[in-house]
Formats: structure tokens, sequence, C-alpha cells
């Protein structure tokens, strides 16, 4: 066996282990670092597929951003874990159905040809081959539709939550910025004349 497939199994082992450990821990604190421990095998992972800005981007983005952001906010929350599991067991029977369906289509997509060894280019890149600039050209060309679209849902998704999350306090002073606008130079600036005065000898 070679060293890359032993690397691979490493990899994908103990990524499947942080998976597990997500939806399984108690604590939310450990579930969101045994996050940060599945994205970085799924990095290594990526190394592996010679996507070495893929492997940057989501250990960059997702583990030095995102996931430091959801600890900080898990930790500062008062979580009420016992009430968070109450009717866990109850949808058990549904969850695990839906578990089970799940990982039948999974392993039936890639028991076929397509996902095989023979379908994956060779892997011998030249030396001025560059990923970053693959995957830009593939973005910006066969899949610039599918791009844009992501980002105007992303703009939605962002717009969606400054709405709902937006407050309305009366207590709170603000300006406004047509008020702010529309004034004149008299308005602000007042010039008073006042008499000379003899400096007293």
């Amino acid at each position: 066996m070679e060293l890359k497939t032993v690397v691979f199994y490493v990899f994908a082992a103990i990524m499947l282990f942080a998976a597990l450990r997500v939806i399984t821990a108690r604590n939310p604190v450990h579930a969101v670092l045994y996050l940060v421990l599945a994205f970085f095998n799924a990095g290594g992972l990526w190394l592996t597929l010679q996507a070495e800005f893929l492997a940057i981007a989501l250990i960059m983005v997702y583990v030095g951003a995102v996931m430091v952001l959801f600890l900080f906010v898990v930790m500062m929350l008062d979580i009420d874990i016992a009430r968070l599991r109450q009717g866990f067991w109850s949808n058990m029977p549904l969850a695990a159905t839906l578990g089970v369906l799940m990982a039948g289509e999974m392993a039936l997509v890639l028991s076929t040809d397509y996902f095989g060894a023979t379908s994956f280019p060779d892997q011998a890149m030249p030396a001025d081959y560059s990923n970053t600039k693959e995957l830009g050209r593939l973005l910006f060309t066969d899949y610039v539709y599918p791009f844009e679209l992501a980002s105007i849902i992303l703009l939605v998704a962002i717009i969606a939550a400054v709405v709902l999350t937006l407050r309305h306090r009366k207590d709170v002073k603000h300006l406004d910025p047509a008020a702010q606008i529309a004034v004149k130079h008299t308005d602000r600036i007042r010039v008073i004349r006042m008499p000379a005065e003899k400096e007293a000898e």
C-alpha cells in the first residue's frame, strides 16, 4: 500500500470520527472543537487531491474565522442542554431511517464506475500548473451562472438576517441623513458683530 493511500485512510477515519462526535457530544463546545478537527482533516484530504487552494481556504475561512466565531458564541450563550435534549428519543426512529437512506444512496453512487479510479484524470501536473487559476477559470466560464446565483442567495440571506435582527428602540439617538444634507450654512453658523474695545492703560 502506498504512503498516499495510508494518509488518505488516516485523514478519512479521523474526519469520520470527528463528524460522528459533532452530533453525539453532550457539550456544545466539544462539538464545535470536533467540527474544527473535521475541517482540518477535510483540508488534508484536499491536499492529497492536489487542491491546495481549496484546502487553504477551508482552513483559513472555516477553521480560522467561522468556527472560532461559533466557539465564542456557544461559550457566551447560556444553553440549557437538558431542554435541548427533550424529545430526542421520540425523533430517533425517523432520524435513523433517514440516515440509513442517505447512507444507502451514497454507497450506491460511490459504487458506480463514475467515481472509479479510471474516471479521474492523471494527477501528474506540469510545473507551471496553477490550481487556483484553473479553479477561477472554471468558476467564471463553465459555472458562472451557478456562481452568480449562489452570490445572490448569500446576499438575500445577509439582508434577511439584518432585517430579522433589527430592533427599533425609542431610547436610542440617531441621525437623519436627509436633514443633514438639507442643512444650510446659515443654520449652522451665526456671525455676531461686537464693538471693538480699547485696551486699558
